[in-house]
């Protein structure tokens, strides 16, 4: 079976199940980080042999913001206090922080012990997720989660990356797809609300795109 087949076969299984509960919680505000350093598709071109017009007809991506004085930790920490401020949510407000990365610039403590710090969050449980391009979605899931059970009412899910510092500027085949930035959103229960979640991994296809640690 074809992999699109597949995929499309476990998300209609997943949403028949009878015995799936549908998780209620809703996004009260959200928040975001970028660098602001700007590099276009011509400055990727100073790397390696390609050009504007090759990376727009097979990406559509024009741009990229590049983290030079920024880590993967400040901008987690600035979306993430944009988020409270858009949500109207205070710090202690928060049961549980989730930060997905793959590039934070720290691994002990977890790049959520750090934003939990800058933001002054000292009630919330905090941990890291690597889920790489669906870490933000998973995060998300893992929130509702927690929600779900009645573990935790209020959370905040942070997405931060400064993939440049990973990219390999001489494989042009994925150098021209990674930037830099975070995301963020304050989560809380909602009875009015309705989600099933839906999410499918396929470790076979891992060589695809790999990153070993150094």
């Amino acid at each position: 079976m074809k992999f699109k087949e597949k995929l499309q076969k476990h998300f209609v299984e997943m949403t028949k199940d009878a015995d799936r509960k549908d998780m209620s919680a809703r996004f009260c505000g959200t928040g975001s980080c970028v660098p602001d350093y700007v590099m276009d598709n011509d400055g990727v071109a100073e790397f390696v042999e390609t050009s504007d017009s090759w990376i727009r007809e097979r990406t559509g991506i024009a741009r990229r913001h590049i983290a030079v004085k920024e880590t993967t930790v400040s901008m987690a920490n600035e979306a993430a206090k944009r988020a409270l401020d858009n949500a109207g949510v205070l710090p202690e407000e928060l049961d549980l922080i989730l930060m997905s990365t793959i590039s934070s610039d720290v691994i002990i403590p977890c790049g959520a012990c750090e934003v939990q710090k800058a933001i002054g969050a000292d009630k919330a449980v905090c941990f890291d997720l690597n889920g790489a391009c669906t870490g933000f979605v998973l995060a998300y899931n893992t929130a509702l989660a927690y929600i779900e059970s009645g573990i935790y009412q209020t959370v905040l899910i942070v997405g931060s990356e400064s993939l440049s510092r990973l990219t390999n500027w001489k494989d042009r085949g994925t150098c021209i797809l990674f930037g830099d930035g975070a995301g963020a959103a304050v989560i809380k229960k909602d009875e009015r609300a309705s989600y099933i979640p839906a999410a499918h991994s396929d470790g076979t296809r891992g060589e695809a795109l790999l990153c070993h640690s150094k």
